[in-house]
């Protein structure tokens, strides 16, 4: 014989959810338990019916008026109705986590990148095309902490990035404060972007750069940039712009600082150019 009704504890049970949940639903008319002679809920088929499309429908982020709308009405139409809302759901899905996979796989290529492919502790001239950005400016008179800048540059974008393995991000050092010997404020921090991407706010220029790449603690920059200022002073070439600094490995990555990679960068302009 079928049974008719169950109780509270064997819903919450059987479906992994709270007894505050059931309660809830409950509240919102979604469940309709009745009592038994000892003021026990009894929920019946037709609850737990409604209990199996609540889940499927909140794990797809339906909101609760949405479902409430659709157990309220519930018939072939709208039904049919709601199967097509679930398959345009499930697509987006489908998109994000296709997107979220080749941003992983994209970083993963990026930490192997800084690792097997980077030449330490040794200055070099080298020609890098175009690059789009979005930059977000900071305040020129102090240091802020760069993780907490990269937080900051979050505001700007229209959707969430992701930051373990990301070495799109950057910063700008204030070259005026380089002037005075200050050697750790940034004009303003960036994230590179797609070249195809209209949100560009900022753009670096295709040309040369010299580069310094280095192992260990980002904060090199006082030691760092004086010896590429003098390499670039002794090879004649043009200060063309604010050096930028490229966090290929850091703390989001590892523990270690000794892991961290950082790249400084310099465009210039070669006297052959002049």
């Amino acid at each position: 014989m079928k049974r008719k009704y169950y109780k509270t504890g064997e819903l919450s049970k059987i479906y992994k959810i709270g007894r505050d949940s059931l309660k809830y639903y409950e509240k919102l008319g979604l469940l309709n338990p009745t009592r038994d002679k000892n003021t026990y809920r009894m929920y019946t088929i037709k609850d737990i019916c409604n209990l199996s499309l609540i889940k499927e429908l909140r794990s797809l982020d339906f909101s609760m008026q949405r479902i409430k709308e659709y157990l309220k009405n519930r018939n072939i139409e709208t039904t049919k109705k709601m199967l097509k809302e679930e398959l345009s759901l499930i697509e987006q899905k489908l998109e994000e986590l296709l997107t979220h996979k080749d941003s992983i796989n994209q970083r993963l290529k990026s930490i192997n990148n800084a690792i097997d492919n980077t030449n330490v502790n040794r200055i070099e001239l080298i020609y890098i095309n175009k690059r789009k950005a979005i930059a977000r400016k900071t305040n020129g008179e102090f240091t802020e902490n760069v993780d907490y800048l990269i937080q900051r540059l979050n505001e700007n974008l229209e959707e969430n990035f992701y930051i373990l393995g990301n070495s799109n991000f950057g910063g700008v050092f204030d070259s005026k404060s380089i002037d005075r010997g200050v050697y750790n404020n940034y004009k303003s921090i960036l994230c590179f972007i797609e070249d195809d991407s209209v949100r560009s706010n900022f753009i670096l220029d295709e040309g040369y750069y010299v580069t310094y790449t280095y192992r260990g603690d980002y904060k090199q920059s006082s030691r760092v940039l004086p010896m590429m200022y003098k390499f670039i002073k002794a090879n004649n070439y043009v200060v063309l712009g604010d050096p930028i600094e490229i966090y290929k490995i850091d703390i989001y990555e590892t523990d270690t600082e000794d892991e961290y990679v950082t790249q400084v960068q310099i465009p210039v302009k070669l006297l052959m150019d002049c």
